[in-house]
């Protein structure tokens, strides 16, 4: 680690208010999230050592949307990143949980990709379209593109896969799929063989992928401060991706096997969401959006009622 390096990190904590995040000294806390590009900047924070400046004993663990939930309730993790509509989805499901803070909104990075054959959206029905479960976002990113064209998940035949499965066996020709929604790293393993397919419908096309970052309402009323300090956390590790992009890209880019490069063009198609992002979107733009997502969600039937107050699912005191 080279010495400004070094300096860097010993002055995040001075940077966010030292005395404050040191109060959370020791605290442990465990995050559940995937590979997922946008998720990036936590990986960044604990192998940098910024959470750790910031009085965090931090473990990441790497659970698949589908299963998150789970892992919330049984106590293993107390922390989760995941898109705006999941959390509706959990509390809906009675798995309390809190938003603190928006991380990332894709730009093109998640979508649809198709076979060659097929020019439009509108072109899937009676497909067979590879997709996550129920409660995640790509089956919910799926259902959301096709009512935007007048189809509905009924209109095509789904197959369950995890987005990076559901990448390579579209590459590789298995499982007789016409399409796959996944995002990125996948989503680059079909733009990097446009034989086998292309993007027909993506984030960018379709804003609707905002993913943010929560935790149970106990730790965080048991640990004001820890949440305090993970949101600031978050914030310094946007500011080292600023400030030092290459040694960023690298770490960053090792947790998902590409490398500084690969995850560089990655990251391309997110826009990462500094502090006035986060208030803008949380004054306005989350309240429109969780409004038509949970009347889709009741519509899919993956809820079966939508939570009484939309508004309660977030807290933005840790913003300030």
């Amino acid at each position: 680690m080279s010495r400004s390096f070094k300096t860097f990190v010993a002055a995040l904590a001075v940077l966010a208010g030292g005395t404050a995040l040191a109060q959370a000294q020791e605290t442990k806390v465990a995050i559940g999230i995937s590979g997922w590009t946008g998720f990036a900047p936590l990986t960044l924070a604990k192998e940098a050592g910024i959470f750790k400046a910031n009085g965090l004993d931090v473990s990441i663990k790497k659970i698949p949307q589908k299963d998150r939930h789970l892992a919330i309730a049984s106590g293993d993790i107390q922390c989760a990143a995941t898109t705006v509509e999941t959390w509706i989805v959990w509390n809906a499901n009675g798995i309390a949980t809190t938003q603190l803070f928006k991380m990332d909104q894709g730009m093109g990075s998640d979508g649809i990709v198709a076979r060659n054959t097929i020019s439009k959206v509108a072109d899937l029905k009676g497909k067979t379209v590879a997709a996550s479960a129920p409660g995640t976002n790509p089956h919910f990113t799926l259902a959301w593109i096709l009512k935007k064209n007048g189809l509905s998940l009924k209109d095509v035949k789904l197959v369950t896969l995890e987005p990076a499965p559901a990448a390579n066996a579209f590459v590789a020709g298995t499982g007789n799929l016409d399409a796959a929604v996944t995002y990125e790293p996948y989503l680059s393993l079909v733009r990097d063989k446009p034989e086998s397919g292309k993007l027909i419908a993506d984030s960018l096309q379709y804003p609707m992928v905002f993913d943010t970052f929560g935790c149970t309402p106990k730790f965080i009323k048991e640990n004001p401060k820890a949440a305090k300090a993970l949101t600031e956390s978050y914030f310094q590790a946007l500011e080292m991706i600023n400030k030092d992009p290459k040694k960023a890209f690298t770490i960053m880019g090792a947790d998902v096997k590409q490398t500084a490069e690969q995850f560089e063009k990655s990251q391309s198609k997110i826009k990462w969401a500094d502090r006035e992002a986060n208030k803008k979107f949380f004054n306005g733009e989350i309240q429109a959006f969780n409004k038509e997502a949970a009347e889709l969600l009741l519509e899919i039937g993956v809820i079966k009622a939508k939570p009484a107050n939309l508004d309660t699912l977030f807290d933005t005191t840790f913003l300030n």
